[in-house]
């Protein structure tokens, strides 16, 4: 039991912890400004936890489902507008920021754009200063405009660095049919944390979780082809 409460291994070199860590801190210092060119500086100031937050994800586990264009730019569309929908009902309250924080996730799940500092943005803006609450409606176009900006720099930085940003589709391996069946030994967590290792990128996934996703994948393969073969014989 006490094992599980020990950090696990990180799969990666410290070049690239380096390459994440100055992206991330480019990438928010970019979008900050960005937003202070425009909107002044106290607005782009409020916004910089729920920024560097999101600059992590992006540069530094940006292979990760939760890294992606959409994920960033949806979940922050959507948090900016629960959270000043509540604001405008509900007040700017400690409990209505929670509640839209709340409002955010199950939005996000829903649009599949989870991201997680979207929650935190939709209490930020709940519990706005000032200067973003004057802004009203229009508290929209910073928001938008920190994402686009730190997007911006996710996508050159990452593919400049040599890290493939957005992650594309994973095409399959080529199948001869007429080579003779090959049998493969079974895949152990073992295996898979080389893999990772060979791989050199942040996965938020463990090894063992990862075999046993193959190997529930590989039960319901069996039973694909145990049903196509039983409708063939039908048939």
């Amino acid at each position: 039991m006490l094992a599980r409460w020990l950090p696990a291994a990180i799969n990666t070199r410290p070049s690239e912890w380096s390459r994440a860590a100055i992206g991330m801190a480019l990438g928010t210092m970019f979008s900050v400004w960005a937003c202070a060119q425009v909107f002044g500086m106290e607005v782009a100031l409020h916004l910089l936890g729920p920024l560097g937050a999101s600059a992590v994800l992006l540069f530094a586990v940006s292979s990760g489902a939760l890294a992606q264009p959409w994920s960033i730019m949806g979940s922050y569309l959507c948090a900016g507008i629960v959270a000043l929908l509540v604001a405008r009902v509900l007040g700017r309250t400690l409990g209505s920021a929670c509640l839209a924080a709340g409002m955010t996730v199950i939005l996000i799940c829903w649009l599949r754009c989870l991201h997680p500092p979207a929650g935190g943005l939709a209490m930020t803006l709940v519990l706005a200063d000032p200067a973003s609450i004057a802004l009203g409606w229009h508290e929209l176009a910073p928001v938008m405009l920190g994402a686009g900006a730190l997007l911006a720099c996710a996508l050159a930085y990452n593919n400049a660095t040599r890290t493939r940003y957005p992650k594309g589709p994973v095409e399959p391996a080529p199948v001869f049919i007429d080579s003779p069946p090959v049998t493969d030994p079974a895949i152990t967590a073992a295996d898979l944390k080389l893999a990772l290792a060979e791989m050199e990128q942040f996965f938020d996934v463990e090894p063992s979780e990862l075999e046993q996703l193959i190997h529930a994948a590989e039960v319901h393969a069996r039973r694909r082809s145990i049903g196509e073969v039983l409708a063939s014989r039908v048939g």
